[in-house]
C-alpha cells in the first residue's frame, strides 16, 4: 500500500514550517519522561513581552502516527499566531507506531501535560490554563486528551487499557486540559473507508491499523478505546474543530461525528467545515489561525 498522499502532506507541513519566521526558542529538547529518548522531548516558546508567566498551549504534529520527532514543524505552523496572542507554546514529541502501539501515544501526551503542570513555575507557564491543539493524527491525540481527562483505565467488552499511563515522574498531577482545537483529526477508524476516504484505512498497513496493532476491522475494541468519542461526557473542555470538505485522507465525517457527540453531551463546541479544503491545504491560513487564537482567548477569559 502506498501512502504517497500522506507523504505529500508531511512534506507540505515541513515546507510551510521552513518558510515561517520563528520567535526565539526559550527551552528545547526538555526530557518530559526522564528516559532521554527522542520521542519524549518537548520545546517551550514564550512570547517576547517578558511577562512573569503565560497560559500554555500544547501543540502536537501530524504524521499518521509514524514519526517521533516533528515537534519543531508543529511550532512553525501553529506557534507564531499563538505566541502573538500571548500564549506559551509547548511542542511535544511522542512515540511512533514503529516504537509502540496505542495507548503509548496518548500516554506520552498525558505525561507531557503532567510535566508542564508540575514544572510550570520553572518555565513561566501559568498552569491554571493549558490548552491543546494538533494536526491530523495530532488532532486525534489532542481530541483524545480533551475527552479522556480524569480517566485512568477504560474497558470495552473484554479489553481494558491504561489510558493515563505511568510515564514520567509526575503521575500525581492532572493530565486534563482546558480547551481543545482539533485540526482534521480522525476519530472512528472503523468507518473511514465508508465515508469518503480515497486512502484505504482497513488494510493491515494503514496508519490506523499500525496504531492499534492489526487490521482495524479485526480490532474493534482497540479502535473503540482509541476513539475520542468513547470518552465524551459533559465535563469535557470546549472544542473547536477544523476540517476541509475535500479531505480525501481523513474524511470530514470524522470531525462531524465528534462534533455531534460533543453537542449531544452539551460540551461547548464549534465545527468549522471549510469548503474546498483538503488534508491541510486551504486550512493553514490567517483566517483560521485567528479563529483558533480567538477561541483559546475566549475560553481563557471565561476561566
Amino acid at each position: 500500500m502506498k501512502y504517497f498522499q500522506f507523504l505529500i502532506t508531511i512534506f507540505f507541513l515541513f515546507w510551510y514550517g521552513c518558510n515561517v519566521q520563528t520567535s526565539i526558542t526559550n527551552w528545547t529538547n526538555i526530557d518530559y519522561a526522564g528516559d532521554d529518548t527522542v520521542a519524549h522531548k518537548l520545546d517551550i516558546y514564550l512570547p517576547e513581552d517578558n511577562k512573569s508567566s503565560y497560559p500554555g498551549i500544547i501543540a502536537i504534529y501530524g504524521s499518521a502516527f509514524m514519526a517521533n520527532n516533528l515537534k519543531n514543524h508543529t511550532y512553525q505552523v501553529l506557534g507564531k499566531p499563538l505566541l502573538e496572542s500571548g500564549f506559551a507554546v509547548i511542542t511535544i514529541n511522542h512515540r511512533s507506531t514503529q516504537e509502540d502501539i496505542y495507548p503509548a501515544q496518548i500516554n506520552d501526551i498525558k505525561a507531557a501535560i503532567r510535566f508542564i503542570r508540575a514544572n510550570g513555575n520553572q518555565y513561566r507557564i501559568d498552569t491554571s490554563f493549558i490548552g491543546i491543539t494538533g494536526i491530523s493524527s495530532g488532532g486525534h491525540l489532542a481530541a483524545l486528551a480533551g475527552t479522556s481527562g480524569g480517566i485512568k483505565e477504560y474497558t470495552i467488552d473484554s479489553m481494558t487499557l491504561d489510558i493515563e499511563g505511568k510515564i514520567g515522574d509526575h503521575t500525581e498531577y492532572s493530565s486534563s486540559v482546558d480547551a481543545v482545537v482539533d485540526w482534521f483529526g480522525p476519530t472512528d477508524f472503523l468507518i473511514m473507508d465508508s465515508c469518503g476516504s480515497e486512502l484505504v484505512h482497513d488494510v493491515p498497513d494503514s496508519p490506523e491499523s499500525l496504531l492499534v496493532g492489526g487490521p482495524i476491522q479485526e480490532k474493534h475494541e482497540m479502535c473503540g478505546l482509541a476513539n475520542p468519542i468513547t470518552y465524551i461526557d459533559n465535563n469535557d473542555p470546549p472544542f473547536l474543530i477544523f476540517h476541509g470538505d475535500n479531505d480525501l485522507l481523513v474524511p470530514y465525517c470524522q470531525s462531524k461525528m465528534l462534533f455531534e457527540a460533543l453537542q449531544k453531551c452539551e460540551v461547548p463546541s464549534e465545527f468549522i467545515l471549510v469548503p474546498g479544503a483538503g488534508h491541510g491545504s486551504g486550512l493553514f491560513e490567517e483566517k483560521y489561525f485567528n479563529m483558533m487564537t480567538d477561541f483559546f482567548l475566549e475560553v481563557l477569559n471565561k476561566n
